[in-house]
């Protein structure tokens, strides 16, 4: 079997560059469940918050103040801390196991305006977001985003 710099295998390095995002510009040097949690949580929080302003950049009303606000609402650690307990029982045994390890990453201090335990369950999400991000696996990133605006959709229908 043909092994690449990193030693995975060519077979699976071809088809995570099929899959991959467009926006993956660096590859990380190690497979990505051997990167610390608290670095996958940093890329996932990139990562979140551009698919929130994505997501808000589609929606009728672009002005910067409301587009602000809203996103700031949606990346909150309460907010995905919420998010996150709506995803828990979509998550596979692997992702799962990603959330736990980001949950129990000594990621620093929280922000003063954040509760310790709302941090935390941000930092999972982050870590899972990060996880999969650099897996390439970006139609299973799509499906659990869903989640999170469904209800934002379904209010925004009531109006």
């Amino acid at each position: 079997m043909l092994n690449d710099d990193n030693g995975r295998a060519v077979e699976e390095v071809e088809q995570l560059e099929r899959g991959r995002s467009s926006l993956l510009f660096h590859s990380p040097s190690k497979k990505p469940q051997l990167i610390n949690p608290v670095v996958l949580a940093y890329v996932g929080d990139g990562v979140f918050e551009l698919m929130v302003r994505q997501y808000l950049v589609s929606l009728p009303n672009h002005k910067p103040h409301h587009l602000h606000r809203e996103a700031t609402s949606m990346v909150s650690a309460k907010a995905q801390r919420k998010l996150l307990e709506r995803w828990q029982p979509l998550l596979t045994e692997e992702e799962a196991d990603i959330v736990r390890r980001g949950r129990n990453a000594k990621s620093g201090a929280p922000p003063k305006n954040a509760d310790p335990a709302d941090y935390r369950q941000a930092t999972a999400l982050e870590c899972l977001v990060g996880y999969l991000y650099y897996e390439g696996r970006t139609a299973r990133l799509q499906e659990l985003f869903e989640v999170a605006i469904a209800p934002v959709d379904a209010a925004k229908a009531l109006d």
